[in-house]
């Protein structure tokens, strides 16, 4: 077992997530308010779904994605040529000891969700899954 990993698979502590939902939130107050300094990115409206925080707390995942999905790689850019400013925006505003480092990365679970539907949508699936229910739900065990 690997020493040195960032996320532990053990689950995350209660700590990981208070501070995670911190930064989210905070982090989405910074880029609704235009704090950035940076006009490109002040023109994007970029949803931060998540947070996750490393169990020392030295590194922040922030899972983002604009606003009706479009210039995906352009807010990801704006994001990480700005994280210097937004980490010391966050730290004027949180009370936490330190401020993680902060990292962006594109969330994907709409995109997931929609494969899933379009899979579930599919006629041999659907057949399958109607076939599968009134077994599932007799009781007679």
């Amino acid at each position: 077992m690997a020493k040195n990993k960032k996320f532990s698979g053990g689950g995350t502590s209660q700590r990981q997530l208070r501070v995670g939902e911190l930064i989210r939130r905070t982090l989405s107050d910074v880029l609704l308010r235009g704090d950035v300094h940076d006009p490109d990115l002040n023109r994007m409206s970029i949803t931060v779904s998540e947070v996750r925080v490393t169990p020392d707390l030295s590194i922040a995942t922030a899972y983002v994605l604009p606003l009706g999905g479009k210039g995906k790689e352009e807010a990801i850019a704006a994001l990480a040529k700005n994280k210097g400013e937004l980490r010391r925006l966050l730290s004027k505003e949180m009370t936490t000891k330190h401020t993680p480092d902060l990292r962006f990365v594109l969330d994907e679970t709409f995109d997931r969700m929609d494969e899933t539907n379009r899979l579930l949508n599919q006629d041999n699936v659907r057949r399958d899954l109607e076939n599968e229910a009134p077994s599932e739900g007799s009781g007679d065990a």
